[in-house]
């Protein structure tokens, strides 16, 4: 999906009312009754499907502390709810991962922390490097022992590792297996999983 705020037109760190409030304004600019007798209403249909996906996916985020909100206080950002970290995971999300890394090595290193790490294992996790996304997932759930998420990730990390992973080298660089196919379908398992989506949807 494109980055749900710029569907919305309103920036990362909008309160939770403006992003209500630029929904609404939306919704009713293209709701489909206003379109069903005109050649647009296919149109509107459309872009209505649009609002209502980056809304409902804005509220997953935030549901997840994937943003900020008045009341949000944040994992590893110092309390402070980042709208850094919550750019990164719709970054992770769109499949843009170059600027989400580029985005978290400029994190100053104070506010490197569980939210900061789980976000680089994902990445890393992207690009394939497994044993990397292992320890920062690891580091994310000793900062903050308490999150679903990063513990949920850990363990499938785990699980992954124990059926050989991608960093085994036992696997050719020559060829693809039926084993390499599987590691990479758990592994864009996961990373879908970490941002709210569902590649595979039995694990």
């Amino acid at each position: 999906m494109t980055d749900p705020y710029k569907i919305l037109g309103v920036s990362p760190d909008a309160s939770d009312d403006e992003i209500k409030k630029a929904y609404r304004a939306l919704a009713r600019k293209y709701h489909p009754d206003k379109y069903k007798d005109s050649d647009l209403a296919s149109l509107a249909e459309e872009k209505m499907k649009e609002i209502n996906a980056a809304y409902e996916e804005i509220q997953k985020m935030r549901e997840k502390g994937g943003a900020y909100s008045g009341s949000y206080s944040g994992y590893g950002s110092g309390g402070t709810g980042s709208p850094k970290f919550a750019r990164v995971r719709v970054l992770i999300n769109s499949g843009n991962f170059a600027e989400a890394e580029q985005l978290l090595s400029e994190t100053d290193i104070n506010d490197r922390g569980a939210e900061w790490n789980f976000l680089m294992g994902c990445i890393e996790l992207k690009k394939g490097n497994s044993l990397d996304a292992s320890r920062y997932f690891d580091t994310a759930c000793t900062m903050d022992p308490s999150n679903s998420e990063y513990a949920n990730m850990r363990m499938r990390m785990r699980s992954f590792g124990n059926m050989g992973g991608m960093n085994n080298p036992q696997y050719s660089s020559s060829g693809c297996s039926g084993c390499d196919i599987c590691s990479s379908l758990i592994c864009a398992d996961c990373l879908c999983e970490c941002c709210g989506g569902d590649l595979i949807s039995c694990c």
